[in-house]
């Protein structure tokens, strides 16, 4: 474990800590509702998969984060300390998602190996993170056209905007992170494979957050979007 690990960890936790008190604060003085804070706490969460690439020396110290998360996300769903996050009905979503992001991250970040595949780990969180924030937001707002599968009801606005957002946010980290600072072991992927990988892995996320009962998708969606681009990367020779 390195000085830098040591930094990173730090940080993490101030970050993680700094999110969470935003999104409280601005529930309380602008009066948002809890779905609208609990997605300042999701994206945030999310979008901090690339902090974690850029600041970790070690790949197994850097899943410490995801992984304390899994058990801090339960104490605040559990007891509902922050009214940000979660409301009585609310589902264990985010203990979900912290558990897919540490299982996602153990699969396949590895910083010392030509083999680091973190770009997968971090593509299938941008599933979750924008794909299905997208379908909430959208879907709540402009969905018309309602279906329901497996008791769980969704619109067709909605998925459109999850394959969209999806699509999108994991064709960027595909394109971007393989061979850059982040990932400087792995080798780029290239345009065409990157969009490939991304909207293959797009429509698996969205079927998952279809059929996902409440909460569930959460776990079903960033792993079988990463699983899916994964097996296109392997069928594809890289």
């Amino acid at each position: 474990m390195t000085t830098r690990d040591w930094i990173a960890l730090g940080v993490s936790y101030v970050y993680a800590g700094g999110l969470l008190f935003l999104a409280e604060a601005v529930r309380r003085w602008r009066g948002y509702p809890q779905d609208f804070t609990r997605k300042i706490v999701h994206i945030g969460a999310g979008m901090w998969v690339f902090g974690v690439l850029a600041l970790f020396d070690t790949w197994y110290i850097g899943i410490i984060p995801f992984a304390t998360f899994i058990f801090i996300n339960y104490i605040l769903w559990r007891y509902k300390v922050l009214g940000a996050m979660d409301a009585e009905d609310s589902t264990p979503g985010t203990v979900y998602f912290a558990l897919a992001i540490t299982i996602l991250f153990v699969a396949f970040w590895r910083t010392d190996s030509p083999s680091d595949r973190g770009y997968i780990a971090a593509a299938g969180t941008m599933a979750m993170t924008w794909g299905d924030s997208m379908a909430s937001l959208l879907g709540r707002r402009f969905g018309r056209h309602k279906y329901t599968v497996l008791g769980s009801t969704r619109s067709f606005e909605g998925s459109a905007a999850m394959l969209v957002a999806s699509t999108l946010a994991m064709f960027l980290t595909l394109l971007l992170v393989p061979g850059s600072a982040l990932s400087p072991l792995s080798a780029p992927l290239g345009a065409g494979m990157a969009l490939t990988a991304a909207f293959a892995g797009a429509l698996v996320a969205t079927v998952a957050e279809a059929v996902s009962p409440a909460g569930t998708d959460n776990l079903s969606v960033p792993l079988l979007a990463g699983a899916m681009i994964f097996l296109v990367l392997v069928l594809s020779g890289m």
